[in-house]
């Protein structure tokens, strides 16, 4: 409702500019000035209208000149043609560097991704992102899997544009970053079931452990965990191993609190939960 509230305010600033701008040519062509007191019927106080209007019309297009370009650089959602046409992978972000430009204050960085496409193709590409002091770096970090949307070219193996997904479609993102994820074996199709059907729970870390592991430079940690029964509160021991990227690190201390999935009656296999990007 909001947007289309917009749009109308828009479009009525717009029609009135456009009137005042003809006002003016109307008023100076048929000469309905005092030429006793004004020289041409050109000049008077109603030059202030296409002044006036001229102003609001490039406010306008100014401002959307400006909404297409955060549209383009990932702020505020993705473009049309990308939410319709533009099929869904996940990137692997390699590097994050300034494009040496900003859109509104946001400084526009040059992100490049090796993607998994939605038809389990890989290629490399990269994608443009205004962020803002609010977004977070962490959001971009080397190693981060983000879901994507991409548009395939004409011939095959060529793809014409890339864009982060902003849409908010966590689901869909979400199962994509999971297949990913197994592909790379930092997860399995079983601990994925457990998260989707298992009782969500409360655990402390107990213990933790670098195995040493490294698999796409994240680390390994065994994490031995004290599980809380939602159901009647009480609690079991668990051992989990995952890989985690550094910045998780410190979520999963020593006497940290973190979420946990099992399936009733199974509780020997517990999973740890995370947020889509943490992941």
């Amino acid at each position: 409702m909001v947007s289309k509230v917009s749009v109308l305010v828009r479009v009525l600033l717009a029609l009135a500019a456009l009137g005042a701008i003809g006002y003016y040519l109307w008023y100076g062509f048929t000469g309905q000035a005092d030429t006793d007191l004004y020289p041409s019927a050109w000049v008077g106080p109603h030059m202030a209208l296409p002044i006036v209007g001229g102003i609001v019309l490039s406010s306008l297009s100014a401002g959307a000149f400006a909404r297409r370009l955060l549209s383009a650089y990932g702020a505020g959602g993705n473009s049309a043609r990308m939410r319709k046409e533009g099929l869904l992978g996940v990137g692997t972000v390699l590097s994050a560097r300034p494009a040496g430009v900003e859109i509104n204050g946001r400084p526009v960085l040059r992100v490049a991704l090796s993607v998994l496409g939605a038809r389990d193709e890989t290629f490399e590409a990269y994608a443009k992102v205004a962020l803002g002091p609010m977004d977070g770096t962490q959001l971009v970090r080397p190693g981060a899997m983000l879901p994507v949307r991409y548009l395939p070219g004409h011939r095959p193996g060529e793809v014409v544009r890339v864009e982060i997904d902003f849409s908010g479609d966590t689901a869909e993102a979400q199962a994509a970053i999971n297949r990913e994820m197994v592909k790379r074996g930092l997860t399995t199709e079983r601990r994925l079931d457990i998260a989707a059907r298992g009782v969500t729970a409360q655990a402390v870390v107990r213990a933790l452990e670098v195995t040493g592991a490294v698999r796409d430079g994240m680390a390994e940690l065994a994490l031995e965990l004290v599980v809380t029964n939602p159901g009647d509160g009480s609690t079991f021991p668990a051992t989990v191993r995952r890989f985690l990227p550094a910045d998780a690190v410190p979520k999963v201390q020593v006497g940290r609190m973190v979420r946990v999935h099992y399936l009733p009656g199974a509780e020997d296999e517990v999973v740890l939960a995370f947020s889509l990007h943490t992941d």
